[in-house]
């Protein structure tokens, strides 16, 4: 390409961003926003339906998923990191009592004070709860909020096991942004952690865990 070439598709460039910016001090041109909100199935889904097609997506991901009931709850964490023959994992430190309560021969360490990524990697697994879900991406979200802790714990401990109640799961992902506050530091986990960036050959770990398990709590 020639100098004046390069000037030229600069130039262009230059006013095309001008021109969606609406020149100078001029206003901008409204952004389209006629996506889809809520599942195409129906205006509101039957809540049933959302929980299923969740489930059904979270397989898709490759995560493993079990329902359970509240009273439910302490027994399938117990039993979940039991089945993985979990030896120590690491907690926020708000996590709910209850969801520990019948573990035995595990032993749980609360993230306060704040745990080394040392100690995070040696450790087998995480629990937390979740800010929201996503049914049509089969997808659950973290926001630092309450029973989710530090980005860094679902991060680096290579098992991740999630608690979502039913009525956190939206059934779009612009339904889902609609509940959460874009200021905070959102995490959207949709299965474990992979890539297929090299020789196109699926590797799963590489930026986070191999396992995901998801808890879906009907109350």
């Amino acid at each position: 390409m020639t100098a004046g070439g390069g000037a030229g598709s600069r130039a262009e460039v230059l006013r095309r961003v001008r021109e969606a910016l609406g020149g100078a001090g001029g206003a901008r041109p409204p952004v389209p926003r006629g996506y889809a909100r809520r599942l195409p199935e129906a205006e509101a889904a039957a809540r049933a339906d959302v929980v299923a097609l969740f489930t059904e997506r979270l397989a898709d991901n490759r995560a493993a998923v079990r329902h359970v009931s509240a009273d439910e709850l302490g027994t399938a964490v117990a039993a979940a990191l039991w089945g993985r023959e979990v030896k120590e994992i690491v907690v926020p430190a708000d996590l709910p009592f209850g969801w520990l309560a019948e573990l035995d021969g595990v032993r749980a360490l609360a993230d306060t004070p704040a745990v080394d990524l040392g100690t995070l990697a040696a450790v087998d697994g995480v629990v937390t709860g979740c800010a929201a879900a996503v049914a049509q991406t089969g997808t659950v979200v973290l926001d630092g909020g309450r029973a989710q802790g530090r980005r860094v714990l679902s991060l680096v401990p290579g098992y991740h096991l999630c608690v979502v109640h039913a009525d956190q799961i939206a059934g779009t992902v612009p339904e889902a942004v609609g509940r959460l506050d874009p200021a905070r530091p959102l995490t959207w986990i949709s299965g474990p952690s992979a890539t297929d960036g090299i020789e196109m050959v699926r590797v799963e770990g590489v930026h986070g865990p191999c396992h995901l398990e998801v808890l879906v709590v009907e109350d």
